[in-house]
């Protein structure tokens, strides 16, 4: 059976950098960073004092006051993200088409803040006080569900739950629904709102988090004096469609998606396996799933987390499949400033691979200042280039040795 091809039709996020796509990308290639002092918290409890956090989010901007008030924060970043992608896919769903146009939406761990809330309701109070809500606030899927709800989406509808992989991994399951021919449209990437006393605890405790109270430097992926990630929150969401379906309607078409790889570490629940192995057979499996040539790879939106593991065997799994190209090509981490999404890292990393293909125009990598031997490729430092971008890989890599590596094209 010939394999459909699928393309990206419509973006929408909300992220540290902006409320929508424009205010992003516009912050993003101009190096502007979306850390900041960590508010949502009391910063005296934890050693991490700053977060990438969402400004001036209003959900009732994108959706009714009584709705929202049943979604925990991260449903309704996923909530106003898809409704901007819908609308700017210009995608109407119909009794016709809805069973044809699916939702598969990830979260690393869904509704902590409802979680965290509805405890400590209990605790003082008994289970009576405890709101009815609570369950479907918390599940991960429930972002995907509220999503179908909204839009009428009747297709496929699921949740890809694999830590810090979540929104590449459902990019990639929701691309390989249309292109076996399942469904005709998919509304996907990840949502996180992880800033939480818990979340905060739990990463503290384990030494995970950058201890660096500076906001301008705390995210420096790649730099030789790197501690650790920056907790950020937020929701990307793609609109992919599979192209005959697109062509029909007339859709403007922002990339093709080729290629899809997925491998488990089977070494370690948190570090990565050494020389980053599981991230070299997903970045080949996703390259061999493209058709394309390690060489026909312009950028590469790495991981990038700013943790002293993952820099450099990441970096180091790119010069084992690239070769000599790994030093032709140029690799940013655009954590460096949104901070680390977890579950929606994939989600706003794969906006930022396809609109690099689209305006042409590479996203920097900030705050390195001192070079580290070990992390020596072109990490495009402090100031976007323009250039034509014709293939990007973007790589997500997760809690548990959860790899997943996406391919996005020019569209042709």
């Amino acid at each position: 059976m010939q394999k459909k091809r699928v393309v990206v039709t419509g973006l929408g996020t909300v992220s540290p950098l902006g409320n929508d796509l424009e205010t992003t990308w516009n912050n993003l290639i101009n190096g502007v960073s979306g850390v900041g002092p960590l508010t949502r918290v009391d910063s005296d409890l934890f050693p991490a004092k700053v977060a990438a956090e969402l400004k001036d989010f209003n959900p009732e901007n994108y959706m009714d006051r009584k709705d929202a008030k049943k979604m925990d924060r991260f449903t309704q970043y996923a909530m106003a993200a898809s409704l901007m992608a819908v609308k700017d896919a210009d995608l109407t769903i119909t009794e016709d088409n809805a069973p044809r146009i699916g939702v598969w939406i990830g979260s690393g761990i869904g509704g902590m803040e409802t979680h965290e809330e509805q405890y400590r309701n209990f605790q003082a109070k008994g289970y009576r006080r405890v709101s009815p809500f609570y369950v479907p606030m918390m599940i991960p899927d429930m972002a995907a569900g509220q999503v179908s709800i909204a839009i009428g989406a009747k297709g496929i509808n699921s949740c890809t739950v694999t830590a810090c992989a979540s929104g590449a991994n459902s990019i990639g399951d929701a691309f390989k629904v249309i292109q076996r021919g399942d469904a005709d449209a998919m509304v996907t990437g990840g949502t996180e709102a992880p800033l939480t006393i818990m979340a905060y605890a739990g990463f503290s405790s384990m030494k995970a988090l950058s201890f660096n109270s500076d906001p301008k430097t705390a995210s420096r992926p790649f730099d030789a004096n790197r501690d650790g990630f920056v907790m950020g929150e937020g929701a990307g969401i793609l609109i992919l469609e599979e192209l005959e379906f697109a062509l029909a309607r007339g859709a403007r078409i922002y990339a093709e998606i080729v290629g899809y790889g997925a491998t488990g570490d089977a070494y370690h629940i948190t570090a990565p396996a050494p020389a980053g192995e599981g991230g070299v057979r997903a970045m080949r499996q996703a390259i061999k799933d493209s058709g394309l040539q390690p060489e026909q790879i312009t950028y590469m939106n790495a991981h990038g987390t700013s943790t002293p593991y993952n820099d450099k065997y990441e970096s180091m799994a790119i010069k084992e499949v690239f070769g000599d190209h790994a030093y032709k090509m140029a690799v940013s981490s655009t954590k460096s400033m949104t901070g680390h999404l977890l579950g929606a890292a994939g989600g706003i990393e794969a906006i930022f691979s396809v609109m690099a293909i689209s305006e042409g125009i590479i996203p920097p990598t900030i705050n390195i200042e001192t070079p580290d031997p070990d992390c020596d490729l072109d990490y495009v430092p402090d100031v976007a280039r323009k250039q034509d971008v014709y293939a990007v890989l973007s790589n997500s890599l997760g809690f548990g040795g959860h790899n997943a590596t996406l391919v996005f094209k020019k569209f042709e």
